[in-house]
């Protein structure tokens, strides 16, 4: 999802009161929560999109889900947001907030594509190779596309690695089709 400058300017608000409490940390794991339960339930993204439902009421939802589980300071800026009318862009300004934090914080992210859910063992050396590369700062997102068969693709910024089956067998088809040593008939 693109941030706009709505999500951008709420969430650098609130990175500054969290930094100026030193709490960066603690909110950006409730706007990890937050941009999550808003991706995974389509009903609660719908609801803070929906124009009819009165802002008490959204306030109260979000009171009632997120209420024993964030920081009061984060409560009170959702508390905010729906008072101004913007609980719409709650799900983009937690997303916008998380990049933010990454950034400060020096997190890099890699994405690691299996054909496979990966195990802890598996897992585990693909993180040392992303710390060993980047840094102790990195963070492993994983997908899983059956098309690759087997192997992994590791892409870290603009640089990717690709180890995968399909991309071998597509190659070594490449080496056969140029084969100068196969007179064609």
């Amino acid at each position: 999802m693109a941030e706009t400058k709505v999500g951008r300017r709420y969430a650098q608000s609130l990175m500054d009161l969290a930094m100026e409490k030193n709490i960066s940390g603690k909110v950006n794991d409730d706007m990890l929560l937050i941009a999550n339960a808003c991706a995974d339930n389509r009903e609660l993204s719908l609801l803070l999109k929906n124009p009819i439902i009165h802002t008490d009421k959204k306030d109260a939802i979000l009171k009632a889900i997120f209420g024993s589980k964030v920081d009061v300071i984060t409560m009170t800026f959702m508390e905010i947001i729906t008072r101004k009318g913007r609980e719409s862009s709650l799900e983009e300004i937690a997303r916008a907030y998380t990049t933010m934090f990454k950034s400060l914080a020096g997190i890099k992210t890699a994405f690691v594509t299996t054909a496979f859910k990966m195990d802890d063992t598996l897992r585990s050396q693909v993180m040392a190779l992303v710390k060993n590369a980047k840094g102790n700062n990195a963070e492993l997102v994983e997908q899983i596309d059956k098309d690759i068969i087997g192997g992994f693709i590791l892409r870290i910024g603009d640089v990717q690695y690709d180890a995968s089956i399909a991309k071998k067998l597509k190659m070594l088809k490449n080496d056969f089709d140029n084969n100068l040593y196969v007179k064609e008939y």
